[in-house]
């Protein structure tokens, strides 16, 4: 069988039940899929279901494929984390050892003073977990009115600041985006993301806008990206992919504002790449449903991944392979905003491949980039046990 192409779709926040060790991250109990399908009382998706989704878990409403037309599993993380950054770097081959830090009380205060010393900024307000949109409502009128940037964090290992675009102009923002990144989020601070989150309005209407900009810390080892580059496989992301890889081995980089614009860019991208490896996230389950704890959010988010399935399997001829995970979970059921350390999902589907293989439970998340680097003949020494003879035959 000849190698064409992968679509790697990351479901962001979409896990399928706690880990064995999920007690010690204070998440006992969670299952983002089969809790968020009980508290709406049953998922409906159908095209997920018959690529084997159901197999994986008893989720309500989504039952088990007799004959599924995928092949089905699920996989553990073995990094020592529960986060984006961590999560898409280990589908990559990459597994940390280190779990980046989160803040749920805001940050210290010497890192807030080594903030000041460096940027200048004369203030901040905020130094709190919160919705990104809620606070520049809550602090909008305070910065137009000092100049002090908003500075802030959520469940996820980020140093996030705000500033209206008019009272910090963009190129000023990044900056002190830069310099907090590079000077400031070091050492045992070293968080995953710094990101810039400029807004603009009026007083009771602010609003952001797209131009966000994150500042990730690097891979700590060559990922798939990089291994698929210097073997001159073209490679394509589509949304935040860019952002957690540092723009690494990356050489078409599509940035996107929310689901549905992501499968727009997936179905459109996929249908016209004829050979390479696309790896899409689609943000909008953990971003607007887990964090913010709304269930039925989630599920109606899950319901249009699933509707636009199709589209997406259309782009996927003979010699391709489709594969959908999720990078951590995000419970929006728990009694946690933050995310959830689960097992995620990983369905394939491969046009002229194999039919109803439980690949069973994996021991890493890697397994699924160590599969992608051997569909390209590709000998590499990335973490992970490829699956690929269970999908295709040679």
């Amino acid at each position: 069988m000849k190698h064409n192409k992968i679509i790697l779709v990351v479901l962001d926040g979409v896990g399928i039940g706690e880990l064995p060790d999920a007690v010690s991250f204070g998440d006992k109990g969670t299952n983002t899929l089969a809790n968020t399908a009980r508290a709406v009382g049953g998922l409906k998706l159908p095209h997920l279901a018959r690529l084997g989704l159901g197999n994986i878990a008893r989720i309500e409403g989504v039952a088990p494929a007799s004959v599924a037309d995928g092949c089905y599993g699920k996989m553990a993380e073995r990094s020592n984390a529960k986060d984006s950054t961590i999560g898409h770097w280990e589908i990559a081959g990459v597994v940390a050892e280190r779990r980046f830090p989160v803040y749920p009380r805001g940050f210290p205060e010497d890192v807030l003073q080594r903030f000041l010393e460096v940027t200048q900024c004369g203030g901040y307000l905020g130094n709190k977990p919160a919705s990104g949109t809620e606070i520049i409502q809550e602090l909008g009128d305070e910065h137009v009115k000092t100049g002090f940037p908003i500075v802030y964090t959520s469940g996820d290992s980020v140093f996030q600041i705000a500033a209206h675009e008019e009272i910090i102009p963009l190129p000023k923002l990044y900056e002190i985006c830069k310099k907090t990144r590079d000077q400031v989020v070091v050492g045992e601070h070293e968080v995953g993301r710094v990101i810039a989150r400029p807004f603009v309005g009026e007083s009771g209407s602010y609003r952001r806008t797209p131009h966000r900009k994150d500042y990730a810390v690097d891979p700590p080892g060559q990922t798939l990206l990089d291994v698929l580059t210097e073997h001159a496989v073209e490679t394509v992301s589509i949304g935040k992919i860019d952002d957690l890889f540092s723009g690494r081995g990356l050489k078409q980089k599509i940035h996107t504002k929310s689901n549905a614009e992501g499968i727009r860019e997936i179905v459109e991208v996929g249908k016209k790449m004829k050979s390479g490896f696309l790896m899409a996230n689609l943000v909008d389950f953990d971003m607007l449903f887990g964090h913010r704890q709304d269930p039925k959010g989630f599920a109606k988010a899950l319901e249009e991944f699933d509707s636009a399935l199709p589209g997406i399997s259309d782009g996927v001829n003979d010699g391709d392979l489709l594969m959908i995970t999720g990078d951590h979970g995000n419970d929006p059921t728990d009694q946690s905003t933050d995310h959830s350390r689960e097992y995620v999902p990983i369905l394939c589907f491969a046009k002229s491949g194999k039919r109803n293989v439980n690949l069973g439970t994996r021991s890493s998340f890697a397994d699924a980039g160590k599969t992608v680097a051997q569909f390209f003949g590709i000998e590499n020494s990335l973490a992970g046990v490829s699956f690929l003879s269970s999908l295709v035959s040679n």
